[in-house]
């Protein structure tokens, strides 16, 4: 029977030192999912990525990959894994098919006779096959991004891990792998995409977790945290100090008073207790409001940040 999460975690940690940049965490990657990894830049991100593909050793914590425990499984598990970590790295003077050449004839599990069509297969994919004749190191920064993902894409993968897939990209080209992204789904491989921006996660993700100072803060189903992201009610009244009082007493949380206006997260509130609660306690209601939160409320909320949510 194979393993319902393609990624596992347990405590998962990495000290530099005195410094430790990623505290203890529990990955669970649903197999098949589109998992976006989601954090503001410095907030350990990669260093989990490293760690999960054997780049960087775990100072605690153990983590299975496709099933199986490693790094003790790497030299079978790895090349059923493509990866981009960090940008990719190439050969300058060579072109952009001459580097995908050099990768697949080192990947030992490949039939060497077939490497020209992989090669055109993975260029067309990331639509770089007509510039597959140009030296890398004229290649766009957008451009070298596309190679690194053709690189991942070289032979059949059940696993894609894909650092910041889109750091380069105009909008079109972030259209493109957006849409890359979720063919792969469609063909049934899970794909953990790491990201800064909410909005491009949001798109194509069914599932997310967010890091913030080397710390998981949420995770699980978009479906599910947007539902508990939960409202926020907004009170416009010439008496603000005691219609936030009323909101309290009835167990709104994260109560802000601007002028004459109130907010509060209503969390188990229920919204049409609010008006009859102001009423019976005096309050002027100028306006009243109750929204939806969304999930950049709620991650900026975890992170206390305002980290690029929307790009």
């Amino acid at each position: 029977m194979s393993d319902p999460l393609a990624v596992r975690s347990t405590g998962l940690t990495k000290r530099f030192g005195q410094q430790t940049v990623v505290a203890g965490i529990d990955l669970a990657v649903p197999t098949g999912s589109v998992y976006g990894f989601l954090g503001p830049n410095g907030s350990g991100k990669t260093t989990t990525i490293r760690m999960l593909l054997g780049l960087v050793r775990p100072s605690a914590g153990e983590h299975s990959l496709l099933g199986s425990p490693m790094p003790e499984s790497a030299g079978a598990v790895l090349p059923r894994v493509g990866a981009l970590v960090e940008g990719p790295a190439f050969h300058p003077y060579l072109s952009g098919r001459a580097n995908l050449t050099r990768l697949d004839d080192a990947d030992a599990s490949t039939d060497r006779s077939d490497t020209r069509r992989r090669v055109d297969a993975a260029l067309d994919r990331v639509g770089l096959l007509a510039a597959a004749d140009k030296r890398y190191r004229a290649y766009s920064l957008g451009m070298g991004q596309r190679l690194g993902i053709a690189a991942a894409l070289l032979a059949p993968r059940d696993l894609l891990v894909l650092d910041e897939p889109t750091n380069g990209l105009d909008p079109q080209g972030t259209r493109e792998v957006r849409h890359l992204v979720s063919g792969l789904a469609d063909e049934g491989r899970t794909v953990l995409v790491s990201s800064h921006l909410l909005a491009e996660v949001e798109q194509i993700c069914t599932h997310i977790g967010v890091m913030h100072d080397g710390s998981l803060v949420a995770q699980g189903p978009v479906a599910e945290l947007r539902a508990g992201a939960g409202q926020r009610a907004f009170v416009e009244t010439t008496r603000p100090r005691d219609a936030a009082a009323v909101l309290r007493q009835l167990g709104a949380r994260d109560i802000e008073i601007s002028h004459d206006r109130v907010g509060a997260d209503l969390g188990d509130v229920v919204r049409t207790d609010l008006a009859p609660a102001l009423v019976r306690a005096g309050v002027p209601v100028l306006a009243l409001g109750v929204q939806e939160r969304s999930l950049e409320d709620l991650f900026v909320s975890l992170t206390g940040e305002g980290f690029d949510v929307s790009g």
